[in-house]
């Protein structure tokens, strides 16, 4: 962390904080909700009541992030969020059936409408904190960090659950995002505009207009969006496929789905500290993203339960090459006083793709586990192919290959 600022291992401390309890809680939700109903119904519902709320603010609430302190709207969604698992906790403490369903939907809803405005402007609070050069490898550091708390978070809270009640983890998912907005404390005033706007309908409907028109002007950013949303619709199919692929193509047990599930988030760590020691280029952009791809396409050829976790670890060590390094590229190519809207925008595309691939694979039982990750597979390695070979051909090299990203 030496060669970060303060305010950045900040921001970096408070994400892996609050990505734990996030986490942590998440899972509780499920026991808790399936516990109470019984139902996969009620546990489809819970997620879209996530989501819907989600999607809609993230489309329509662009504009403002523009002129908004975004070190002081982090630090206030860390609090609310804290506040929200109250609500579980208060409702598992009166054990009235509807009181805990009631609150569980509160929550989701609350946790729903705060990610995406919270995560667009921690994506363009980065350069902030960041010298150019190290962008690359903060974005590596926090999308890693990420993945390991969600690959911690199952097993630290599973053995919580044979020492404390629910109620007890409730609180300290809790305290744990109260620790997180202590943490983003720390963040110093980013400088804004000195004559804020007035909002009216038509200023709102102006400057949304405005933001996805500067999106669509930019060949660059829509390109690593369409290729990181490719990446996304994968991660979606993936959710559905993974446990009939190794409980029913394989015939394994749990606990090799458990490493299954855990491989890739693994390899995306080791991935992620290897990028720190490689050059970045964008050759290397696209190796991360075309081998990520093929690592898919090997799940349809492997015919043993080791192979599967050996491709899934391949996957997760060579995806952070792209993710982290296109993550860079948006900062650094977004208009810096749209970069929020432009954020925003961006997530909404790759949060979209993903339930469209859970129902890609929902849909497709004409097809075995195993071809629809190979068809997932060749579609990520013709588009990185594709887009390599484009960027070669418009650019006419101009030193993409033998100069760094950080150049």
């Amino acid at each position: 962390m030496k060669m970060y600022s303060r305010a950045f291992q900040a921001l970096w401390i408070g994400e892996m904080i609050s990505a734990f309890g996030g986490a942590a809680g998440g899972i509780l939700n499920g026991l808790v909700l399936y516990e109470v109903t019984g139902s996969r119904e009620w546990m489809g519902a819970l997620w879209l009541v996530y989501f819907i709320p989600s999607l809609l603010l993230q489309g329509f609430s662009a504009p403002f992030l523009n002129v908004v302190r975004k070190e002081v709207i982090l630090r206030r969604s860390q609090l609310i969020r804290s506040s929200a698992y109250l609500l579980p906790l208060s409702g598992y403490l009166i054990n009235t059936e509807w009181v805990v369903i009631a609150s569980l939907i509160a929550l989701q809803c609350l946790l729903g409408l705060i990610q995406p405005i919270y995560a667009s402007l921690s994506f363009a609070l980065l350069p902030d904190l960041c010298e150019d050069q190290d962008l690359v490898d903060a974005n590596g550091l926090l999308d890693g960090t990420l993945r390991l708390m969600s690959f911690l978070a199952p097993g630290v809270t599973s053995l919580l659950l044979l020492f404390a009640s629910i109620p007890i983890i409730y609180g300290v998912s809790s305290l744990l995002f109260l620790m997180s907005y202590f943490s983003l404390r720390h963040l110093p005033k980013v400088a804004m505009a000195k004559d804020p706007p007035v909002w009216s309908k038509q200023f709102w409907w102006d400057e949304l207009k405005s933001g996805y028109h500067t999106f669509f002007r930019f060949p660059q950013l829509m390109k690593l969006t369409f290729l990181s949303s490719t990446v996304q619709f994968a991660v979606g199919a993936s959710m559905v496929l993974s446990v009939p692929f190794i409980r029913k193509e394989l015939q394994g047990d749990y606990w090799d789905y458990a490493i299954f599930a855990g491989a890739f988030p693994l390899g995306y760590v080791l991935g992620m500290i290897l990028l720190t020691k490689l050059p970045k280029s964008n050759v290397m952009m696209y190796f991360g993203l075309i081998g990520g791809g093929f690592s898919f396409i090997l799940l349809f050829f492997v015919n043993s339960i080791p192979l599967a976790w050996c491709c899934e670890l391949f996957g997760g060590l060579l995806f952070p090459f792209f993710n982290a390094q296109s993550s860079a590229v948006f900062q650094r190519e977004a208009p810096r006083e749209r970069l929020s809207q432009l954020s925003a925008v961006r997530l909404l595309f790759l949060r979209l793709t993903m339930p469209i691939g859970i129902l890609f694979a929902s849909i497709s039982s004409m097809f075995q586990a195993s071809e629809l990750y190979g068809l997932v597979g060749m579609m990520i390695v013709i588009f990185g192919f594709l887009f390599l070979i484009l960027s070669f051909s418009t650019t006419g090299i101009k030193g993409h290959s033998s100069h760094s990203i950080n150049q």
